[in-house]
């Protein structure tokens, strides 16, 4: 790489930049923050949880001292709470809806006490749940992000034999790979999937599904969905998204310009000095992605960043609070800024870009990171699954998340178009009830699955 692709921080300062936003709350902190909490009859909080986890039960149980107990209520409703306790936008939901706000402009700090009781059960390597009594059924699942993890759990309790099938190298998907390193380090991810492995969830990894019924065996061994079919009684999908999607303008494939999740997960590996990085760095979108891609940037010491976005801030789909960090990272904003072109010959040296009145003007930049969201896997499920997809590219399930072929249930990103982590968490969840309840004809609820949501409104800026 070009010497202009290189961090100039040392790594201690880096390290220092990268810090978890939310750290851990010793003891007395939690203790005192569950104390505060009003343990709510109906709790808006656990409503307003996708997952619906018992929110006042497993802070009543850090006040009373019980955190194993309080770590089992969580996990009962979401099998990756520790990951959600990081990465989820508690502001907008949980905490978002905690009445302490009403009362005292605060709301409990659910999310790192959260935190508190997942980190202490897994620091204690307590294995929460057991794997059920064997039921002589088999289930594949393919894909290892939230949705697939979740639902290999709820599996694993009922007593099903699980496989996972993923295509990388390390299972957990968008945990593993795709998260901001100052919300949430690997180690959580493969941890929690340890967790879930320990429930007897074999992984199958370096392992991608194709059409056909041949299995070949290399550095990605390839598996044909008719032996997924042979081998399991039911298939649960939970691909996620594909590549992220092409700007469509000149200049997009100059050196120099790179997706948002490639970048996020080379800053993943913690390799600091190897991770591209220019002195100019323009991020074309406005998503919490692209926030993640302008924080971590400038916090890998790019000289100016800037976020580029053809609407107004108001239009911007990261969340408020999302864009507020990245104003506080000195990130600069380009809004209603319609990309042209992308200038250079070999690599990129400007965006020529233009305004609402037509106006053209140029920005210097040696670096762009697409950040515009990711295409749907259509392809995947007509041509290799062949299930239903709706005009969107999603994949179309029923309340029990089957698909239009009766023995394939799907959900996560591939089935509700990119949502949280934790709206994927509920639809695994889900999708183990519904699957146990085609192979037996029983009806079995886990925690929180019944519990009525709370409409979610839509968060705006002003």
């Amino acid at each position: 790489m070009d010497k202009a692709f290189c961090t100039p921080l040392d790594i201690t300062q880096i390290e220092h930049n990268f810090a978890e936003i939310n750290p851990a709350m010793s003891a007395a902190e939690a203790m005192q923050e569950a104390n505060r909490c009003l343990y709510c009859y109906d709790a808006p909080c656990m409503h307003a949880c996708p997952t619906h986890i018992d929110v006042p039960g497993f802070i009543k149980k850090i006040a009373s001292g019980n955190v194993i107990g309080s770590a089992r209520v969580i996990f009962d409703a979401n099998p990756i709470g520790a990951s959600c306790a990081r990465v989820c936008p508690v502001e907008v939901l949980c905490e978002g809806a905690c009445v302490e706000k009403t009362l005292i402009k605060k709301p409990i700090e659910i999310g790192r006490l959260q935190r508190y009781a997942t980190d202490h059960a897994m620091a204690v390597d307590k294995q929460i749940f057991e794997k059920g009594e064997a039921n002589g059924k088999s289930v594949g699942i393919v894909g290892s992000g939230p949705a697939g993890l979740s639902c290999a759990a709820y599996l694993a309790r009922l007593g099903y034999d699980v496989t996972v099938y993923e295509r990388r190298e390390q299972p957990g998907g968008l945990d593993t790979y795709g998260m901001a390193e100052y919300k949430m380090p690997q180690s959580v991810s493969l941890s929690e999937v340890d967790h879930i492995a320990r429930l007897g969830v074999e992984f199958r990894l370096n392992t991608e599904i194709v059409a056909g019924s041949a299995e070949t065996l290399g550095p990605v061994n390839h598996v044909g969905v008719e032996l997924l079919r042979e081998w399991h009684d039911a298939i649960f999908l939970a691909v996620g998204l594909g590549e992220t999607n092409r700007l469509n303008i000149p200049g997009e494939d100059l050196e120099g310009v790179i997706d948002a999740l490639a970048f996020i997960e080379q800053i993943k590996t913690r390799d600091w000095k190897s991770v591209p990085l220019g002195r100019n760095v323009a991020v074309i979108g406005a998503g919490n992605t692209a926030v993640d891609a302008v924080t971590q940037a400038k916090r890998l010491g790019a000289e100016n960043v800037m976020m580029i976005y053809r609407r107004t801030e108001a239009d911007a789909p990261a969340y408020e609070y999302e864009i507020e960090l990245a104003k506080k990272d000195g990130v600069e904003f380009h809004w209603q800024t319609k990309l042209i072109k992308i200038g250079g010959e070999i690599s990129v040296l400007a965006l020529l870009c233009s305004k609402p009145d037509g106006t053209e003007f140029a920005i210097e930049c040696d670096m762009v990171i697409k950040a515009i969201g990711q295409q749907k896997m259509a392809s995947f499920f007509t041509d290799i699954t062949g299930v239903d997809v709706d005009e969107k590219g999603r994949v179309v399930v029923n309340g029990q998340m089957q698909t239009s072929d009766p023995a394939i249930f799907a959900g996560g990103d591939c089935a509700n178009g990119g949502a949280e982590a934790v709206d994927a968490s509920q639809m695994g969840k889900h999708a183990a009830e519904g699957i146990h309840h085609a192979l037996t004809g029983e009806s079995v609820q886990f925690a929180g699955s019944s519990v009525k949501p709370v409409e979610k409104t839509a968060v705006h800026h002003h």
